[in-house]
């Protein structure tokens, strides 16, 4: 098997949070809100896929566990979560963007 190049069209074109226990009601369910399931046609909200104890639900797949300072992001097209660590983010040079 050999590796790939794996990037996105735009820096920007993610949407996402960045973690801290401190995150309003309205900034989790912004979160429960963008991610959807893949599996069912329509990609419908995935109801609970995030919780303030740092629990990110990636629909038919499973839990990771969210730090703070990681990055929660989601494609605004397709529901897709994506977890970046806080680490990545820092990084320098890093080919994340955070804004």
């Amino acid at each position: 098997m050999a590796t790939q190049t794996v990037g996105t069209d735009a820096t920007t074109t993610l949407t996402g949070v960045t973690f801290a226990k401190s995150l309003s009601a309205a900034d989790v369910a912004t979160i429960q809100q963008g991610i959807k399931n893949d599996q069912i046609n329509g990609f419908p909200t995935y109801p609970g896929a995030f919780s303030l104890q740092g629990l990110l639900y990636v629909p038919n797949r499973g839990v990771l566990k969210v730090l703070d300072g990681d990055v929660i992001a989601w494609d605004p097209e397709t529901g897709w979560p994506i977890l970046i660590s806080a680490d990545a983010v820092a990084a320098s040079p890093s080919s994340w963007n955070v804004a």
